[in-house]
């Protein structure tokens, strides 16, 4: 038998060891030797007699659990098996928890005490209730708009929607014993879950450095609502979108997939730690951005490279995980990450996001393509001035002929009939952001009236 995780070798007994056995009836169990050397070597002990007595009293009066303690021999020399059994319901020696972690022994408390206990007693955290809130207290959009996307996907009929509140998240399994709503169904249904759960919002923030943030927002009220304005704050503000042609077709190229980073997103509000009263926290650059979120990741599953191979779906919070996969919004069986990689490959073959996954949380970088690092190194050789003429043109002028302006800037060339079909307007109206800009020396005519071409100057 080999020293490891779940075994420990000592060459005699002390009563601190009873830590060790608290500690693996709190983990997945384990084998304590007394008379093994730290080499492996058998030393055997003397006292065998008097251990095989003390040793399962002392368990049994200071932690009420048992034990088996054998005795085992090899030749002459006489050695104590300690075999301890993973316990159920969480462990206590002398008033403090332990539990074995790797090949080290640490003491459980705060937080971890708390998600320890609750997971002892088959209770998650976000099944906890919150006595004196009311299906009626509940925000009447988020549950409407929950109800039309379950529908929209099918994972609800409109005879389970057509239910009061009430029915519905009793359906859910939304409520205790006692009838009290439970945390999940706080945190993704009332208009301020802040008032229960600090840390309940999402933070973005656009940074030039890492020390210089130029502008940020913060997102509050229901998760089930957080997702779309989250999306849409994201890349309508934060995110530029550079203009790419395919033939006559203009196209929006973001820095990251707008479906890959929504299950990133959707990711970090049903496996966030939410006791870490941190907010999840969303960081822009001009080429890459950060996601991060409080909380623990499975053992086996703390590499990028684990993440995106076959693995069930074990989300940190199941009830609230229920009602976004109610909605349609993540999947089961582990398949956001299959989503995502499709979604990378779809858009310019996008880099996969890489996970730094520590000891109390997990920051996730997204990179752009290299499609997209190509057009921004083009949009930066031109300087502002150069690209809207802003100088010259006021902002409602430059805000008009964006479209224009762009295309002209890819293209060096642009007619009254690209225009049109670029901006939605008249021939007249084209023609008169054209004049203009020939006014400001952005452009020049060239060719025919009938055929005018207008070409960067």
């Amino acid at each position: 038998m080999q020293e490891h995780q779940n075994v420990e070798w000592k060459e005699s007994w002390d009563d601190e060891y009873l830590k060790w056995i608290c500690g693996y009836a709190n983990a997945q169990g384990g084998i304590l030797c007394i008379g093994i050397h730290d080499s492996g070597r058998i030393t055997g002990i003397s006292n065998t007699k008097e251990l095989l007595k003390k040793i399962p009293d002392k368990i049994t009066n200071t932690m009420g659990i048992i034990a088996d303690v054998n005795l085992l021999r090899d030749g002459e020399r006489e050695y104590l098996e300690i075999v301890v059994e993973k316990y159920p319901s969480l462990i206590s020696f002398r008033g403090k928890y332990y539990y074995r972690a790797g090949s080290t022994m640490r003491t459980i408390t705060g937080v971890e005490l708390e998600r320890t206990l609750s997971k002892s007693m088959g209770r998650t955290w976000d099944a906890i209730p919150i006595p004196k809130v009311t299906a009626d207290n509940l925000r009447r959009d988020a549950i409407d708009y929950f109800k039309e996307k379950a529908v929209a996907k099918g994972r609800l009929s409109l005879e389970d929607v057509e239910v009061s509140d009430q029915v519905l998240l009793e359906n859910l399994n939304l409520f205790d014993d006692d009838g009290h709503l439970v945390r999940a169904a706080v945190m993704a249904f009332h208009k301020d879950p802040e008032k229960w759960v600090s840390g309940t919002h999402i933070k973005i923030g656009y940074f030039v450095t890492d020390s210089d943030i130029r502008y940020m927002d913060e997102i509050y009220g229901s998760l089930i609502e957080q997702v779309d304005k989250t999306m849409d704050l994201v890349y309508t503000k934060y995110m530029k979108a550079l203009i790419d042609y395919e033939g006559i077709h203009r196209i929006e190229r973001f820095m990251f997939p707008p479906d890959a980073f929504k299950e990133i997103l959707l990711n970090a509000i049903v496996h966030k730690d939410y006791r870490g009263c941190n907010p999840i926290q969303i960081s822009v650059y001009e080429d890459k951005v950060y996601i991060y979120n409080d909380g623990i990741m499975p053992a086996d599953l703390n590499t990028t490279e684990k993440l995106f191979e076959k693995h069930s779906s074990r989300p940190f919070n199941p009830k609230l995980a229920q009602i976004f996969f109610k909605s349609g919004m993540i999947e089961v069986w582990g398949r956001g990450f299959d989503k995502i990689r499709d979604a990378c490959a779809k858009y310019d073959n996008a880099p996969l996001p890489e996970y730094d996954i520590g000891e109390t949380g997990v920051m996730v970088l997204c990179k752009p393509s290299e499609k997209y690092m190509s057009l921004l190194k083009c949009d930066e050789s031109v300087s502002d001035n150069d690209r809207y003429m802003t100088d010259k043109l006021t902002d409602k002028e430059a805000s008009n002929m964006k479209p224009i302006i762009d295309f002209i800037l890819s293209n060096d060339t642009i007619t009254n009939e690209r225009g049109r079909e670029l901006t939605g307007k008249s021939a007249a109206t084209v023609k008169r952001y054209l004049r203009r800009l020939c006014e400001v020396g952005f452009v020049e005519p060239t060719g025919s009236t009938k055929n005018t071409v207008y070409r960067l100057k």
